[in-house]
């Protein structure tokens, strides 16, 4: 068992290193095309209707540093045997690989597979969340660098599915449906806000996937109102949800602690 572990670990660091590299040449550091640039410009901030405005993506320097973090502590001797790092390690490991093929794949591949490889990673994103949700931790560590960080991914990853598909879906429909788009985008979202609020419900209100996708939401708010292409319905449905995806498992962290404290008055 000792050397399964310690296999997890350096796992786990190979995986977090993958990962960079393909970041780096998936934003151009390392000679390639800027992701914005790719499949032409698809991805890029006026791409669809639903893709957030540029600054949306700063939000995955906090994702890696935070997986940088994970990938340290797990690597330390106390934890290599721990029983939650053996449940959530290798599943880690995997979503940073995941992550760093949807970046290779935007690279050198077609829309269509970066829908197949984001929706790939938002799957095992949301395994991965769920039993850390099943197998809780203990102290901060845990707290913040498995459940916060698993989180933030989940939910950014989760808005990051639906613009990826509607910047391919952007690129396939004949364009009378432009029409339309102003009408399925807000459906879209308010799709959005029913898998926010699910997520909440189902992971006992923790707040990380809320942040990351109100986080999201906002600068598609933000893109819609004040940039290309502009839609004023699609923006303000896109402010009302992140608000609700956020407020929801605030309140429902309230409600919980306040039935804590009343039980244990009995």
């Amino acid at each position: 068992m000792a050397a399964r572990d310690l296999a997890r670990q350096i796992v786990v660091i190979s995986a977090f290193c993958f990962m960079i590299v393909a970041a780096m040449v998936g934003t151009g550091l390392l000679g390639g095309t800027p992701v914005q640039d790719l499949q032409d410009g698809a991805l890029d901030a006026d791409g669809s209707y639903l893709a957030p405005a540029t600054s949306a993506f700063s939000i995955w320097s906090v994702i890696y540093v935070g997986l940088f973090a994970y990938t340290v502590w797990q690597a330390l001797p106390r934890q290599r045997s721990r029983t939650r790092q053996r449940a959530l390690g290798w599943l880690i490991a995997g979503t940073m690989v995941l992550n760093g093929l949807w970046l290779v794949t935007a690279q050198f591949a077609t829309l269509p597979l970066t829908v197949a490889a984001i929706v790939a990673l938002l799957a095992l994103l949301a395994v991965t969340f769920r039993r850390a949700v099943l197998q809780p931790g203990r102290g901060s560590a845990d707290a913040l660098l498995i459940d916060g960080v698993t989180g933030l991914h989940l939910g950014w990853v989760t808005l990051a599915t639906v613009a990826n598909t509607a910047a391919w879906l952007t690129t396939i429909v004949p364009e009378e449906a432009a029409e339309s788009a102003t009408l399925w985008g807000v459906l879209v979202l308010v799709v959005v806000a029913v898998i926010g609020v699910a997520i909440a419900w189902a992971s006992h209100w923790r707040i990380a996937p809320g942040l990351a996708m109100a986080w999201g939401l906002v600068w598609i708010g933000v893109g819609r109102l004040v940039f290309e292409p502009e839609s004023t319905p699609i923006g303000v449905t896109a402010i009302i949800v992140a608000v609700i995806v956020i407020a929801v498992p605030l309140v429902g962290t309230v409600l919980h602690r306040a039935a804590d404290v009343r039980n244990a008055e009995v």
